[in-house]
C-alpha cells in the first residue's frame, strides 16, 4: 500500500469517527425516521467531501479542527440527503446503492422522504456548531453562505430539477454540463470552498478552489457514467445500465466512452495543474488531495 493509500485509509477512519457524534440517537416518537437518517448516514461511500474539505483546509493553512468538522458533516448529510432522494421512484427509481437496499426500499417511500428532509435540516444543525469553536465568525458565516448556495436552487437542487425535467429527452450537450456542474460537481465546488474560506483563504485563492471542484466534480460525473455501462455490478454496488433504463441523457451516449475516457483525463489533469500553483507550507496535504483526486480517474466503484 503506497503512502496516498495509506494516508487515505487512515483519513476515512479518522472522518467515520468524527462522524459518530454527530449521528442522532434513535429514540423517541420520530424513532423510525432516525433509524433511516443513520441508516442512509452509515451505507458506506467514499465520503470524498468530507475529505476534500479537509484537505484544501489544511493546504490554506487551517488549524482549529473544531471549525471545519461540523461543515464536514454537514456536507455529508447534504450529500446523503440527495442520493436518498435520487433513489426515490419519482426520480431514479433505484432498489439499491452502494450493494444495500436504497433507504426507501428498507424504510418505505414515506420514511424515504422524510428521512431526506431530515438529513437536510440537520446539516444546518450540525454546520453551526461550528460556532462554539474558535474561528472567526465571519469566515464561518461565509461558509454557511456557501454551502446554502452550492446545496440550492443555484447548485444542486437546481441541477436535480433540470435533470429531472429532462427525463426521457435527448438535451444538448450544454445542457447536460449544466447539470454536471450543478447536480454533481457543485458540493465539490462548496467543499473546497468551504475549506478554503475556514482557513482564511483569500477571494483569488476560493476561485482556485471552486475551479478545482468544477473541473474534478465534472470529470467524477462521467467517470460515474463509464462506470453505469462498463462497470462491473459487484463492484459498485448497483445495477448497472440504469441510466439507459431510465432514458437519461449522458456524455457516453452522446460521444461515446473513447472520448469520455479522454474528457475525464483532461478535466482531471486541469483540476491537478491548478492544485499543483496553489501555496502551501503543507505539501504533504497536497500530494495527498492530488491522489485523491487522482484515484476518481482510476476507480471501478
Amino acid at each position: 500500500m503506497g503512502m496516498i493509500e495509506e494516508t487515505l485509509t487512515k483519513r476515512l477512519r479518522e472522518t467515520e469517527e468524527g462522524f459518530r457524534p454527530y449521528l442522532p440517537e434513535e429514540t423517541g416518537y420520530q424513532e423510525t425516521v432516525l433509524q433511516a437518517v443513520n441508516y442512509s448516514l452509515q451505507a458506506g461511500g467514499k465520503r470524498l467531501r468530507p475529505l476534500f474539505m479537509y484537505g484544501m483546509y489544511r493546504i490554506m493553512g487551517g488549524t482549529d479542527e473544531p471549525a471545519v468538522r461540523p461543515f464536514m458533516m454537514a456536507m455529508e448529510m447534504i450529500h446523503t440527503y440527495s442520493l436518498v432522494h435520487d433513489d426515490l421512484p419519482a426520480m431514479d427509481n433505484d432498489d439499491y446503492r452502494r450493494g444495500k437496499l436504497t433507504t426507501h426500499k428498507k424504510y418505505g417511500e414515506d420514511m424515504g422522504i422524510l428521512a431526506g428532509d431530515a438529513l437536510l435540516n440537520l446539516a444546518y444543525e450540525t454546520a453551526f456548531r461550528a460556532f462554539d469553536s474558535l474561528t472567526d465568525s465571519r469566515r464561518i458565516a461565509s461558509a454557511l453562505r456557501i454551502l446554502g448556495h452550492k446545496a440550492g436552487i443555484y447548485g444542486m437542487v437546481g441541477g436535480q430539477a433540470v435533470d429531472v425535467e429532462n427525463n426521457g429527452r435527448f438535451v444538448d450537450e450544454a445542457t447536460l454540463f449544466y447539470v454536471y456542474k450543478n447536480k454533481t460537481a457543485a458540493l465539490i465546488e462548496g467543499s473546497l470552498m468551504i475549506g478554503a474560506v475556514l482557513a482564511g483563504a483569500s477571494e483569488e485563492q476560493l476561485d482556485t478552489a471552486e475551479s478545482i471542484g468544477t473541473d474534478i466534480g465534472i470529470a467524477f460525473q462521467i467517470q460515474d457514467d463509464i462506470l453505469d455501462v462498463a462497470g462491473d455490478e459487484q463492484k459498485i454496488g448497483k445495477p448497472v445500465h440504469s441510466d439507459e433504463k431510465n432514458q437519461k441523457s449522458t456524455f457516453v451516449a452522446m460521444r461515446g466512452l473513447e472520448e469520455s475516457r479522454q474528457r475525464v483525463r483532461e478535466y482531471t489533469d486541469r483540476a491537478l495543474d491548478r492544485l499543483d500553483h496553489m501555496e502551501t507550507t503543507e505539501p504533504e496535504e497536497k500530494n495527498f488531495l492530488r491522489g485523491l483526486m487522482e484515484s476518481l480517474v482510476n476507480r471501478e466503484m
